[in-house]
Order: C-alpha cells, then sequence, then structure tokens
C-alpha cells in the first residue's frame, strides 16, 4: 500500500469570543500534555502539519493546532458581514483562553509564531498561571512596521497574492522548496482583509514596550525562539526583549526566517525538541 494516512484528527468546536458564537476548526494528535499552536498573522494551522505528524513530539504531548476565527476552515462570527475584522490585544487573549476551556485543557503548553509570539508574551505577563510554559517563535515586544497595510484589500489587487508576495522575503533562502511554497500558499487561500485585520493587532495594539514586568519565569517558563534571517521580527528584537524578561530562555535558529514550523520543519525541531524535552521533565506544573 502507497498511501500515507496522516495521524491528524480534524473537528470543530463552538464556544463564544466576545459575546458572539464562533465555529472554530482545530486538528490533533496525539496524546499526553496539551500544546496549543498559534498560526501567523493571515494563515491557518496548516503551518503546524509536521509537529502534528512527528511521533518524537506526539508520543509526549496532545498537539492542537486552531485555525483562529476568519482564518482557514474557521467561520467569522455570526453577522461579520457587517463588520470590518480587526484583532485586538483583548480579542486575541480572549479567543485563546475560551479554546483552551472549550476543550477544557488543563495547564497547557503554547507556542505561537509572529502575531502568536507577540500574544505569547502578553499571556505570559497577565496570564501566566494558566499556562505550563509558553514558547514564542519570532516573538518580541515591538517590532518597526516595514509594509503598507493598504494593499492588503483592494478590489483591483489580488488579495493573497499581495499577501504571500509581502512575506516571501521572509523565507531563509536554505529552506525547502516544497516548504517554501506550501508556506507562501497558505498565505495565498487568507480571506479578504484578514491579514490585514491581524496586522492592526501588530502594529497598532499590541506595542509591549516597558509592559512585561509581571512575567514570572519561575512559575511558568518562557522560550523565545527566532529564525536568523527573519527582518521582521529579528534576533536583536527578541534578544532586546528577552534581556528585559529574568529568566526568559532564547535561541537564535541558523537558517530559517519568519515560518520555521512550515517552511524548514526538520531544523526548527533541532531547536524546538530540547524545548519540549525541558517542559515535558519539568516537575513545576501551575495550579488549574
Amino acid at each position: 500500500m502507497t498511501a500515507q494516512i496522516e495521524p491528524i484528527t480534524g473537528r470543530y468546536v463552538s464556544f463564544d469570543v466576545a459575546g458572539k458564537r464562533c465555529r472554530v476548526y482545530f486538528e490533533e494528535a496525539g496524546e499526553g500534555i496539551p500544546l496549543v499552536c498559534l498560526h501567523t498573522a493571515g494563515a491557518d494551522n496548516r503551518q503546524y502539519r509536521h509537529m502534528l505528524c512527528d511521533p518524537d513530539i506526539t508520543s509526549q504531548y496532545r498537539v492542537l493546532a486552531f485555525d483562529m476565527p476568519w482564518h482557514g476552515k474557521s467561520y467569522p462570527p455570526e453577522g461579520w458581514q457587517d463588520t470590518e475584522y480587526r484583532l485586538t490585544t483583548e480579542l486575541y487573549v480572549e479567543t485563546i483562553l475560551s479554546f483552551c476551556r472549550a476543550l477544557d485543557l488543563e495547564a497547557p503548553v503554547l507556542i505561537g509564531c509572529s502575531i502568536g509570539g507577540r500574544i505569547v508574551l502578553q499571556l505570559a505577563n497577565n496570564h501566566g498561571a494558566k499556562f505550563r510554559a509558553l514558547i514564542g517563535v519570532e516573538s518580541a515586544d515591538y517590532q518597526q512596521p516595514w509594509y503598507d497595510t493598504s494593499w492588503l484589500h483592494r478590489g483591483d489587487v489580488h488579495g493573497g497574492e499581495v499577501c504571500a508576495a509581502l512575506v516571501s522575503g521572509l523565507v531563509a533562502p536554505q529552506s525547502p522548496a516544497l516548504h517554501r511554497h506550501e508556506t507562501l500558499w497558505q498565505y495565498m487561500q487568507g480571506g479578504p482583509g484578514v491579514f490585514r485585520g491581524d496586522l492592526y493587532f501588530y502594529r497598532v495594539d499590541s506595542d509591549l514596550r516597558g509592559k512585561l514586568n509581571n512575567i514570572d519565569t519561575e512559575r511558568c517558563p518562557l522560550y523565545l525562539l527566532t529564525g536568523e534571517y527573519d527582518f521582521s521580527c529579528s534576533p536583536a528584537d527578541t534578544l532586546r526583549t528577552a534581556d528585559a524578561i529574568p529568566g526568559a530562555k532564547v535561541a537564535i535558529m541558523p537558517e530559517v526566517g519568519h515560518f520555521p514550523m512550515s517552511e524548514n520543519p526538520q531544523q526548527f525541531r533541532k531547536y524546538l525538541m530540547p524545548v519540549l524535552e525541558e517542559i515535558r521533565d519539568s516537575a513545576a506544573v501551575p495550579p488549574v
């Protein structure tokens, strides 16, 4: 038999976010410590398929990757047609915590990349007691915007192609062509205005400089992993952020860019696996 069936189960869960019912799609694989995965702006949970199919991870972790409302296979909330999508810090935090509550996840680990890496810092600062550990990939308290979001929702251009073009330079040159183009294809399929709505959070509503004084890495360990080829969240941005957080652990990853888990999964796992093993072996579990 030459067919290969991947060990991923996809399901929907419905729960309220900001007073609106959301039907959210998620995929999971494995058993053990819950590991919740947050995708990047304008993308979806397919970025984590390699982790979901990695038996070294799923033998110890229950990996759960969900599509944020408006993204991937998740629907916008009812009445979306009369609104403009705009992701705020408050909405982002509520969505994540609501997903964890809906699935009754006890002391999960959470990993987030890009905007997910930024919200990891907010969660560590204000909600660290709810998590066993937090992993920020391409994570920093602030990055200077380098893009023009007005191009991301116009009638005279193809939004998906513009999104993919915008992020294409963030993929490291060493990343395999197969994974590079899979990563860009996910961006080409985003809904109208969704990438721009996510970047409202990134550009406008999440400057965390000088606001992370409540992070307690003894209670909730914090790991920051950044690719050396990322000019959106540069290694310098991550190192600057970590310098202000006592106990934060940092790794700068050679030969990867802004999307390590999807653009070069084999290179990424060299840095992710030691983190997951350290979390697994730790006896410190936060109270429920």
